[in-house]
């Protein structure tokens, strides 16, 4: 592990497997991820992608920004933005920072600093129990929706519809800041 977070992120997965008496090959199972690379991210040898920390929070129940705090084990209502836990993509070099307290609210707020050039993929599935709406904050997002794709510029904002494969693109030649809206429903 490159980092405490990558490190807490680890425990935090096998903890909510777990508690939810749910076994490897189960998880690997609900989520599309291999029993051998869930194996690999319990015991912190491998750094999980967004796409898998995503796949697996949801097999779990969780979305992806209630998984990072139970790794950074916090219940605060009070954050701090240099306290607000940020893990970095290792494939998209994508930065995502946890806006919201990490409390167990219906509404979570997530900010995501997107590289030129990079796009970041994620399965319907992760779409499926929270209402999502992205707002840019800065640059260019090319979103897509399963088969619609949607151009976003600075100040636009989408509500997503029902469940899709989905992608976060960034076509610009700059960085592309945007607000995740989550809604648990």
């Amino acid at each position: 592990m490159t980092d405490p977070l990558s490190a807490s992120l680890a425990a935090a997965v096998r903890e909510a497997r777990q508690d939810r008496a749910l076994s490897a090959g189960v998880l690997a199972e609900r989520s599309g991820v291999s029993r051998a690379m869930i194996g690999k991210i319990e015991r912190g040898e491998a750094q999980p992608t967004a796409v898998l920390l995503s796949r697996l929070a949801t097999a779990l129940g969780l979305t992806l920004s209630e998984l990072i705090a139970r790794a950074e084990g916090d219940d605060r209502r009070f954050v701090r933005r240099e306290d607000q836990p940020t893990w970095q993509d290792p494939v998209t070099g994508y930065v995502r920072r946890a806006v919201s307290p990490p409390g167990h609210g219906a509404t979570e707020l997530v900010e995501v600093d997107l590289p030129p050039g990079a796009k970041a993929g994620f399965p319907a599935s992760s779409y499926a129990f929270a209402d999502h709406q992205v707002w840019v904050l800065s640059g260019q997002l090319r979103f897509h929706e399963g088969e619609v794709v949607h151009e976003l510029g600075e100040g636009d904002c989408l509500q997503l519809g029902r469940p899709a494969d989905c992608a976060y693109e960034n076509p610009g030649a700059e960085a592309c800041r945007y607000l995740v809206v989550l809604t648990k429903m």
